[in-house]
């Protein structure tokens, strides 16, 4: 069958990847668009791959080993995939195969046939993707020369899908080596005046209505292994909006024998451009044609070889955010609610669904996110400078970016008067109407847990279409207590008064941030107890050492992901209390988790060996009683701060009367500042009460075969999930779909603003008193600390010492257990009443969060200074 061993790109279309690779397919594919040039060529298949897989003698022994390997194992990597290239080279190309592609040579070359040059490029099935282009892992040789040394690149391309980088790509991304196989596109080689690559979204800021240009002189070579640096253009509407003619020292050309050169460009012409302004905007229309066909924005490779624009490739560009979407074709803006909430992480589509329905703000999802469209309120005179003050005092980026769209003047317009938007009542500068009470926050708390308890009686005997009618319908009483009232006016009386007090004291005298102190152990905070309930766990646990010796274990081996390991503590010299202790303290906090406000991320119930690296630095770090003397301790410093204040306030110019306010201030943020962490926990609770009761149902779907296993209800919205259970049947081909996406989502990172052109607008501080070198941030608990960096990205890594400074990308509830042993906190994301800001203030930890890629800049292990009254952190070392 040596016909489908090569076929000409004519032949192909965008579905024969899997015969042909992505780069075949998708070069097939141009072929088809009118008005779209491709260099004439073929395409050796998979299937010829595949035959010559077949006779390198013990492969499937070389491919289970390379998949055993650690992907940061380099030098395992580079031998064995060496070994499986040299045995791939070794096979010869059958005769039949060889013929086949000598007579595509001999006719594609035309009266040059014999001597005729080629450019062969690898086309790997797992290249040129929707969701990873797996750009450059393959090989790609240029200006081939004869049929004969066509054949010897062929396999050369074959084998280089187990180049050391492309095996590497594989490992890390979680693609099998038995499910990519290899084809080989061969084309005639151009003679190009002018190359390059074309981007139909800017690569910079993701705007979809600005294609981007790259072009150098000669072979587009030069420009992607930067050995020049090209011209450069931006093209919107038809119109060059920005250029920027580079020095083009050198030029790549092809050599006559075969092969390519390196030439020097005479000095007078290195600026020249590489093309003229109405190539630039032909060619911009091009690419826009070309999307079009594909649907999504492109990475195109181009060449201009007489006068001519010939595609030599196009693949999905797999980097953008998308834009949500909407129907109003007008332009809008977006706000991340990640950035809000600390959780910046894709999430899956019952986990989207579930909190669409839990908030009463018009949210829309993207890219497995959350965003408010803000563009009506920015609209509007009214509403427009409250929601600016409101993002720069709980975010100054995102503030930065919203005020950086508005400056432009012409994205967003005012609004006429009849669309404008009303100015909402706002509690957070009006002053609270409920009293000081210290029994109200009691009350609030006592209501939410009666409420979570008469759900988890009737959600148990419930099942199937009742079940799912169940927790649908509850989510009308969820909102009815998350947004009480009652409350809120809890809530904002504690926020207001801490701005309040802050602005009288910093004028009164000249002090910052004093409410930092005065918050210490404030009383009801149910996220603050937590870590210090952690600290009481290790308390039981460090008397017996064979306990110790085994959870020591558990955490070296990354063993125990499920509950298993607590069934083996009663073994134990002291097992049965450690495992009395751990168990009590999951039926209190056991809800939470890093990302919990996604419903489909694993609970520290669910994965109980999460807590295990903490506990044991708990055991390492403090001495008994170490939780309840950090909480005596706050409550001293709260009160010392307290009593100094009003010393000093008293001998002021009507001090008394200045003093009583601060006092009664004073009283009113410490009654209600420990309540702003209950209604989140109250909410996390009731999700895992849908949450274990969902996870039933799929259990009851899998054993009748409707599902393949229970997790793949988080690829399904609520909605969706009623239907597969009223039906019982599942959309497999969906789900897929979904677990696909959702790999791809993960690997994006999410903007603080995001536009309807596309543009992911990051924001800046804007602050000259910052020194320089030092990484700019957002003040949120007062203090001065110096040490040592320790670099976390997930807290089950978080090998912590006493004394450490976090530095992570955020910080939600779960991690108040880590907070215990440090010193300082660094985040890349948050505000001031987001939780790692309370919980750093209720613990006394100097901090200072929004420092832009803190996890990038600062190394694990250095020195590092964190200003958190000024908020700004210097690198010592």
């Amino acid at each position: 069958m040596t016909e489908r061993y090569v076929l000409d790109l004519e032949e192909l279309d965008a579905a024969q990847v899997a015969l042909a690779g992505g780069k075949g397919a998708n070069l097939g594919e141009l072929s088809r668009i009118e008005g779209v040039r491709v260099p004439a060529g073929f395409c050796v298949t998979t299937d010829a791959f595949n035959r010559v897989m077949a006779a390198v003698p013990g492969i499937d022994d070389l491919l289970d080993e390379l998949s055993g390997l650690d992907p940061d194992d380099r030098q395992a990597i580079r031998t064995r995939s060496a070994e499986i290239r040299q045995a791939i080279e070794g096979i010869a190309i059958t005769d039949d195969l060889a013929a086949a592609i000598t007579r595509s040579v001999n006719r594609l070359g035309g009266d040059a046939a014999p001597g005729a040059a080629w450019a062969v490029r690898s086309s790997a099935t797992a290249e040129d993707l929707p969701t990873a282009s797996f750009a450059g892992q393959q090989d790609t040789y240029l200006n081939v020369v004869g049929p004969d040394s066509v054949l010897e690149h062929v396999s050369r391309c074959l084998a280089s899908l187990f180049t050391e980088r492309a095996v590497t790509y594989r490992l890390r991304n979680g693609f099998g080596h038995r499910a990519v196989h290899m084809a080989v596109v061969v084309q005639r080689m151009l003679v190009p005046q002018a190359s390059g690559i074309l981007f139909t979204a800017d690569p910079v800021t993701s705007n979809r209505k600005v294609v981007s240009i790259e072009a150098s002189f000669g072979l587009c070579e030069a420009l992607v292994s930067g050995l020049v640096n090209p011209d450069v253009y931006r093209v919107r509407d038809g119109e060059i909006v920005a250029r920027a003619i580079a020095a083009k020292k050198l030029v790549i050309q092809a050599t006559p024998g075969g092969g390519t050169r390196q030439l020097a460009i005479d000095p007078e012409s290195q600026e020249r451009p590489a093309l003229t302004d109405a190539q630039v905007v032909r060619l911009a229309g091009l690419g826009r044609r070309i999307e079009a066909h594909f649907g999504q924005p492109q990475d195109i490779e181009w060449c201009l070889a007489d006068d001519e624009f010939q595609i030599v490739q196009s693949r999905p560009v797999t980097t953008l955010f998308p834009v949500p979407e909407t129907s109003d074709q007008g332009n809008h803006v977006y706000l991340s609610v990640g950035h809000q909430q600390m959780m910046t992480d894709a999430m899956k589509p019952l986990g989207l669904s579930v909190w669409l329905l839990t908030t009463r703000a018009p949210m829309t999802d993207a890219g497995g996110r959350l965003f408010v469209d803000v563009t009506k309120m920015v609209g509007s005179p009214a509403t427009r400078a409250g929601l600016l003050q409101a993002m720069t005092k709980s975010d100054p980026l995102m503030g930065d970016a919203l005020q950086t769209v508005l400056d432009r003047g012409d994205f967003i317009p005012v609004l006429p008067a009849e669309a404008q938007v009303a100015p909402p009542v706002s509690v957070g500068d009006a002053p609270s109407p409920i009293e000081t009470d210290p029994a109200i926050p009691a009350e609030l708390t006592e209501a939410g847990q009666a409420a979570n308890e008469a759900l988890r009686r009737d959600i148990a005997v419930k099942s199937g279409p009742a079940l799912l009618d169940l927790v649908i319908a509850d989510f009308e009483e969820l909102q009815r207590i998350l947004f009480h009232p009652r409350s809120s006016q809890a809530i904002m009386a504690g926020m207001q008064a801490a701005w309040r007090l802050n602005e009288l004291l910093e004028g009164w005298l000249g002090e910052k941030n004093v409410v930092d102190t005065l918050t210490q152990s404030a009383p009801g905070n149910v996220t603050a107890e937590m870590g210090l309930a952690l600290l009481d766990v290790a308390d039981v646990i460090r008397p017996h050492p064979d306990v110790v010796a085994f959870l020591e274990r558990i955490g070296l081996d990354r063993v125990g992901e499920d509950a298993d390991y607590l069934d083996e503590l009663p073994a134990l010299a002291g097992g049965q209390e450690a495992r009395a202790a751990i168990e009590a303290y999951l039926a209190k906090y056991g809800m939470r988790c890093v990302g919990e406000i996604d419903i489909t991320k694993p609970r520290w119930s669910e994965r109980p060996a999460t807590l295990v690296p903490m506990i044991l630095g708990n055991i390492r770090n403090f001495e008994p009683g170490a939780g309840q003397r950090r909480f005596e301790q706050g409550q001293r410093n709260a009160e010392e701060k307290e009593r100094d204040v009003l010393t000093r306030l008293r001998e002021l110019p009507d001090g008394a009367a200045k003093a009583e306010e601060a006092k009664q201030l004073i009283d009113r943020i410490r009654i209600f500042a420990g309540y702003r962490e209950y209604p989140k926990y109250f909410m996390i609770s009731r999700y895992f009460i849908y949450k274990q009761a969902l996870l039933a149902e799929a259990g009851r779907l899998v054993q009748a075969g409707v599902l393949r296993e229970p997790e793949d209800i988080f690829y399904l919205r609520l909605a969706e999930l009623a239907d597969v259970v009223r039906t019982n049947q599942a959309d497999d081909e969906l789900i897929r779909e979904r677990k696909e996406a959702f790999r791809s989502y993960a690997a994006l990172t999410p903007p603080r603003v995001l536009t309807s052109d596309g543009e992911a607008i990051a924001g800046s501080y804007r602050r000259p008193d910052v020194p320089a070198g030092a990484l700019t941030g957002l003040p949120v608990s007062a203090g001065t600390v110096e040490g040592r960096a320790r670099v976390v990205l997930d807290m089950a890594d978080a090998d912590l010492e006493a004394g450490d400074i976090l530095v992570t990308a955020y910080t939600d509830p779960s991690w108040t257990p880590a907070f215990v042993a440090i010193n300082g906190l660094v985040t890349e994301v948050g505000g001031l009443m987001t939780h790692g800001a309370v919980i750093a203030r209720e613990y006394g930890l100097p901090a200072v969060v929004g420092v832009e890629q803190a996890t990038r800049l600062i190394r694990d292990g250095q020195r590092i200074r964190v200003h958190g009254t000024d908020g700004y952190v210097e690198i010592l070392d």
